[in-house]
């Protein structure tokens, strides 16, 4: 089954899902990361198929998006909890790690689909006949990790980067909608990039292309003032935001950060420039004429 191939509202999605990948009928834990092994790496079955320990909503989706790069499938859980548990075991290996209140989205690239890998084996036998070596057939097969193995896009629902809505003077239901646009084009965006892209990661500059992109995609412009709230950061130095989740270690780590939101208030300016006179054009296209400034970025 093809995770793109879905098209899920409701209370459906978690249940279908579980249905592709087994392991989300797990809880995270050291019994649940042990049986996780074997689910992901094996193909073996869980222990059983519930999945009662997601709430789920009537507002959960699973969709395709498409993207200059190739379709990627978004799936949106409205529960805040459901979003942390998806994680915890898609992402974090079954293991109950905690999720920062500021994630509000995820990309999952190279999640084990045993579903493609079986029927394909169907297939394999069917026209090879029974005894034909599917062992042989296998590794060929799994060589390619595009025949197995599937990207996804996960979304909570909330104020995107933690920040309420008086701070920009929307009332909340129009900042709810507009965090959605937001956060799923910003996640659509890592994924084109990653893709068109590869030679050019950076993970802050990878953050300021998608946060712009998806700043253009909800509101039809982008405002760097805004970017920089998300971010936490201005031209005299760190404020408080996302920035701190790039920069390790404690070691002059303030400095680090004043210089470092500096350079990002610069650069957003820049892309204020750039994304004026591109109004009509889609945020994808957007994002694409952004990463020419990769080299300006570097220079910094």
């Amino acid at each position: 089954m093809e995770i793109t191939a879905l098209d899920l509202r409701g209370r459906e999605v978690i249940p279908a899902l579980a249905e592709i990948y087994p392991q989300l009928c797990l809880t995270p834990g050291e019994e649940g990361a042990a049986l996780y092994k074997d689910i992901v790496l094996s193909g073996a079955e869980p222990p059983g198929r519930s999945v009662s320990h997601f709430a789920g909503s009537d507002g959960d989706s699973c969709r395709s998006e498409s993207t200059p790069a190739g379709s990627v499938a978004v799936i949106t859980l409205c529960r805040r909890s459901d979003f942390e548990l998806f994680l915890q075991i898609m992402a974090c290996r079954c293991l109950p790690t905690p999720i920062p209140r500021t994630q509000g989205a995820a990309t999952l690239d190279g999640v084990n689909n045993w579903t493609r890998i079986r029927a394909h084996k169907e297939e394999f036998l069917r026209t090879a006949g029974p005894d034909a070596d599917w062992d042989a057939e296998f590794r060929r097969f799994t060589a390619d990790r595009n025949n197995f193995k599937d990207v996804m896009i996960v979304l909570s629902v909330g104020p995107y980067s933690a920040v309420p809505a008086e701070k920009l003077g929307l009332s909340e239901p129009d900042w709810l909608a507009a965090s959605q646009v937001i956060r799923r084009t910003h996640e659509c965006v890592h994924f084109l990039c990653r893709r068109l892209f590869p030679e050019r990661i950076d993970p802050v500059f990878d953050e300021l292309v998608a946060d712009t992109a998806g700043l253009y995609a909800a509101f039809g412009r982008f405002d760097p003032a805004t970017a920089e709230l998300f971010l936490g950061a201005s031209a005299s130095g760190y404020t408080g935001g996302r920035l701190e989740n790039y920069v390790q270690g404690p070691d002059k780590r303030r400095e680090r950060l004043d210089e470092l939101a500096a350079q990002v208030s610069r650069m957003l300016r820049r892309f204020e420039e750039i994304s004026a006179p591109r109004v009509g054009i889609g945020p994808y296209e957007l994002a694409i004429r952004l990463e020419e400034e990769w080299e300006c970025w570097k220079q910094h």
